[in-house]
């Protein structure tokens, strides 16, 4: 046994992390035990997180740990209490909306 809370007192082998989602209605964050050499892909999996969220399509979304975008989630292993971000499309590019906003500023001066 173990007395570092990232193992949460169990054996050496499994390791806690957490799994977030977030939509402007809700979010949760999960928090999970997993084996150590885990994947982010796989943490999602174990986590349930859709079954709160049915609309999550796993070999879709883009994954992150602590903001930072992950480009291969499924041989991303975690560490202890790393956070694996599921994140949403944007709906509108911020350039996009950044670009609209100057054009119009110009045209109202």
């Amino acid at each position: 046994m173990s007395d570092d809370p990232a193992t949460g007192g169990l054996p050496d082998t499994t390791i806690s992390v957490e799994v977030a989602y977030a939509t402007p209605e809700k979010q949760l964050i999960l928090s999970l035990c997993v084996p150590c050499g885990t994947s982010m892909y796989e943490a999602v999996e174990r986590s349930e997180i859709r079954e709160h969220f049915p609309e999550i399509d796993l070999e879709k979304v883009d994954m992150g740990i602590f903001g930072k975008l992950e480009k291969n989630p499924k041989s991303r292993v975690l560490k202890p209490l790393d956070r694996v971000e599921i994140y949403r499309p944007l709906l509108i590019d911020p350039k996009a909306v950044r670009k609209k906003r100057a054009e119009e500023a110009k045209n109202r001066n």
